[in-house]
């Protein structure tokens, strides 16, 4: 529990409980992403918080709910899976009211955010992003196991915990309301656990039903009818339905791909002065589609939940960037080397983990190549559902002598997944990246698309026309 305030203070402007810091974030006018947009767009920036996002907000409420009820008791341990954001808002509620915080998060978060949850203190632990969440490795299933195994341990399950949305509903949507005046006319946030739409979208229905509420998500998210297939945006989109989440609330959902939330995001943070994180160009970019279809009557708020400080050595990384077929270089790229490809092969030749090794060299024979991704699922594809490689020397190798070798499953003895690199990126970094990997895949907009090999490039320059 919180010390009382010392009397010495008396009446100085001081602030002597951390937790008050949280809300009453600004709302800007985002002057530059307004122009040639018919309605007046408006940015709440929760990044303004104490700990640099929204989930500050449901952190506290979640917490003190815990009090009230009697399961985080004094020095308990708060146990949490996380992206990052909901971690720092615990982790500082948890230092101001005396508890300890283990967090699980997927490999996919920043390693800057794993970084500033360790600095407050946190145990943290991290979890394969590309597994089901029924997986026990899963960030979801490591999360449920540790809750049980650590001795005094809460777990909020901001998922499901209705004081997530209730924290929104109390504080985020009448902030909405009384900042715009009651003339807000649309509400956009990303659906993560659906509690910030859930909230605020409650809230302000109440004032004016006519109020809509739209959903940003990314694409291959449950929300807009995906399967909860991987993506690269963090702190956003689902691969469940959470209980925090209400389909009743939202009324329009609008699916927003990697390429255009990091763009967008990017764009946002040079234009407007504002270092926002990917999950808001994730918001920003859904709020642009929005507004094709408005008035100049329109008044859209759109929530960005967190900075972009976070997220330094990805989106704002030229070098990640252009790994993952984002950027494009000039000159010749890998692109014109990938569709310079001769023969009938189709465009990603791979193989699944189920396949037996006979099967995986039988590929190898038809379509005349020598190594092979290992894939979860047919394309398109997102990176994280790449899990191996096979290379038919290694399994040509391994099966002599060994009749029994052919018929196991590729996933058993697969090697590490080939090397990467992005579509607009330029031979010269195709063939320094081959002193790496014999092979790489090739990622446009975060999606492998096709193989590139040395022989590749070799057929590439001697077919290219001299100078």
């Amino acid at each position: 529990m919180t010390n009382p305030p010392d009397p010495r203070i008396g009446a100085m402007s001081v602030v002597s409980d951390l937790t008050q810091l949280i809300g009453n974030t600004p709302l800007v006018h985002l002057k530059r992403t307004n122009a040639g947009v018919a309605p007046l767009l408006l940015a709440k920036l929760e990044l303004t918080n104490l700990g640099g996002s929204t989930k500050d907000r449901i952190a506290l409420e979640m917490v003190l709910a815990g009090e009230a009820s009697g399961a985080l008791k004094p020095g308990g341990t708060i146990v949490e899976p996380t992206s990052g954001n909901t971690g720092v808002g615990l982790a500082i509620v948890a230092a101001e009211r005396g508890y300890k915080c283990v967090f699980i998060v997927p490999d996919k978060v920043a390693p800057e955010k794993i970084a500033l949850l360790r600095a407050y203190g946190a145990v943290v632990h991290v979890c394969p992003y590309a597994v089901e969440p029924e997986h026990p490795e899963s960030y979801y299933s490591v999360a449920s196991r540790l809750a049980t195994e650590i001795p005094g341990a809460f777990r909020p399950d901001q998922y499901s915990n209705p004081n997530n949305p209730l924290s929104h509903y109390k504080t985020t949507g009448p902030e909405i309301w009384q900042q715009t005046q009651g003339r807000v006319t649309h509400f956009v946030a990303g659906a993560g656990t659906g509690g910030t739409l859930a909230g605020v979208g409650r809230y302000l229905k109440e004032q004016n039903p006519n109020v809509q509420i739209i959903a940003a998500d990314p694409e291959g998210s449950v929300y807009s009818g995906g399967e909860g297939r991987p993506y690269l945006v963090e702190g956003v989109g689902e691969d469940f339905w959470p209980g925090t989440y209400d389909k009743s609330i939202v009324d329009h959902v609008i699916a927003v791909s990697d390429a255009d939330s990091f763009n967008t995001a990017r764009k946002v943070s040079r234009t407007e002065g504002i270092l926002i994180g990917g999950s808001c160009g994730t918001a920003v970019a859904a709020t642009l589609k929005l507004s094709t279809q408005l008035d100049q009557s329109a008044v859209v708020v759109t929530l960005l939940p967190d900075s972009g400080r976070g997220y330094l050595s990805k989106l704002y990384n030229d070098a990640w960037m252009s790994d993952h077929g984002f950027l494009r270089s000039e000159g010749p790229s890998v692109g014109e080397l990938l569709s310079s490809k001769t023969g009938t092969l189709p465009d990603f030749v791979h193989v699944h983990p189920e396949e037996t090794v006979r099967q995986v060299i039988s590929i190898f024979r038809e379509f005349g190549v020598s190594q092979v991704p290992v894939v979860k699922h047919e394309p398109p594809l997102a990176m994280a559902e790449i899990v191996g490689s096979a290379g038919e020397s290694d399994l040509l190798r391994a099966s002599i002598g060994d009749a029994a070798y052919l018929e196991r499953p590729i996933g058993q003895v697969m090697s590490a997944p080939l090397g990467v690199i992005g579509i607009g990126q330029s031979i010269d970094d195709a063939v320094r990246a081959f002193e790496r990997s014999s092979a790489l895949v090739v990622l446009d907009d975060g999606h492998p698309i096709g193989v590139v090999t040395s022989s590749d490039v070799l057929e590439y320059l001697a077919a290219a026309k001299p100078n």
